[in-house]
Order: structure tokens, then sequence, then C-alpha cells
């Protein structure tokens, strides 16, 4: 089971660590389990985990600081489970680059099938690292939006947005072939991520959230991406 995807779980509670760990091994998966954020940043020095799941009540460090690590050094999807239930929570954790939020109480069977929603594969997609479109110049290898002597840095879950856009320039994109693409559960959790994501992908591309010219919104069905690109 050593090729088993890699599922660390960080949540100072020993009973949520304890479900969680027997239900993704059940599952078919490797878990390490950790209760500190000192303990679990001094583990990723030398592993990456596939999917990382986060609380963000932690006794020696706010978690959110580490879903921003997680999402746009590490590269790793993240999954929050937090007890904390506001909406500017959950809006604050996507912006960071969480994947999905789980709030508490929850069923383990649930935390399972998001876990594996994020790690479905994707379509085959093409091994080009670099798209220009328009003044800019999308870097997927090293997660940056380059514009003259400009650089943005975005997360690994906004690159997938927009590699999905880029690779299928001027065509509509469905809600629907977002989740089949992207992996997700369908429901108000992915579409939040979604609109979290696309928001921040135009902010970083100076669109006016009013009228972009990039991403537009077809309202009950989706997006378009308006630019001509080319891949290297």
């Amino acid at each position: 089971m050593t090729d088993a995807p890699l599922i660390t779980i960080l949540d100072d509670e020993p009973a949520i660590r304890d479900i969680l760990t027997e239900a993704l091994q059940e599952a078919g998966f490797r878990t390490r389990a950790f209760s500190r954020a000192t303990e679990f940043e001094a583990a990723l020095r030398t592993t990456t985990p596939d999917v990382a799941l986060v609380d963000l009540g932690l006794p020696d460090r706010d978690g959110l600081t580490l879903v921003h690590r997680l999402a746009l050094e590490q590269g790793a999807k993240v999954i929050i489970i937090s007890g904390r239930a506001q909406v500017q929570d959950r809006v604050t954790g996507l912006e960071l680059g969480a994947d999905d939020y789980v709030t508490k109480p929850f069923e383990a069977a649930e935390v399972v099938a998001r876990v594996r929603a994020r790690l479905r594969k994707a379509p085959a997609r093409p091994q080009q690292t670099t798209a220009r479109f328009g003044e800019w110049t999308a870097h997927f290898d090293r997660f940056s939006l380059e514009r003259g002597a400009e650089e943005t840095a975005f997360s690994q879950a906004e690159a997938e947005v927009l590699r999905l856009f880029l690779e299928s320039p001027k065509r509509l994109i469905t809600r629907t072939q977002m989740q089949e693409a992207l992996g997700g559960t369908a429901g108000d959790s992915f579409d939040r991520a979604m609109d979290v994501r696309i928001s921040r992908l135009r902010t970083k591309l100076g669109e006016d959230p009013k009228n972009p010219r990039l991403i537009k919104t077809i309202y009950g069905a989706g997006y378009i991406f308006l630019g001509d690109v080319t891949w290297s």
C-alpha cells in the first residue's frame, strides 16, 4: 500500500484524529496524524501529502497560515475541517487556497468522499507549462502570472481553474464540467470554492469585477474565457 495517497490530519482533538485515521485507512489511504502545527511543519520538510486535512483552531498556531503555505508553496490539496461555521471563515479559507471546507460535527464517510473527489484523476492535460494571453504569461511550473516586470503568485487551486480556462478558450465551461474536470462534490461548497477562485483570478488579472474582459460569467450556464491563448 506504499503507493496509496498520503492523507495528513492536523487536529488537536484525539477523537477527531482517531475517527479520521480509521475511516481513511479503511478506504485504502495512508495517513499521518498531528496534534500541533509545529509537528506538522517539521514533517513537511521531508514529505508533501496528497491531501491535507487541517483544523483551524490549533493550540499553537492559526490553521489559516498553514492553509496558505500548503496551497501556495507545497502544492498540496487542502480540506479545512473546522468548528468555525461562519461564512466569512469559509470564504477566507478558500481565498487562501483551500480546496474544500467541512464543518464540525461531520460524518467520516463525507470526509472520505471529499478526499476521493479531490484526488479524482482529471483527463490527461497537455504538458506545456507556459501560456500567453494578452499582456499576461502564466507559468504553471512556478505558479505565477507575469506581465512586464510584474509577477503575481497563484495557488495550486487557482492554477487548476486557470488551466481549465486556458485549455478551452472561447468555449462555455459549465459548473458540471468544472466539477468533472477538477474533481469535487457537487453542492454549495464546490460552488463557493469556484466562485472564490475565479474572483481571485480576476483580481490578479486586473479585471473589472462588474465587467471582466477575460473571464465572463454566463449566468445560469457557466463561464467563458475570451482571450487568445498560445502554449509553450
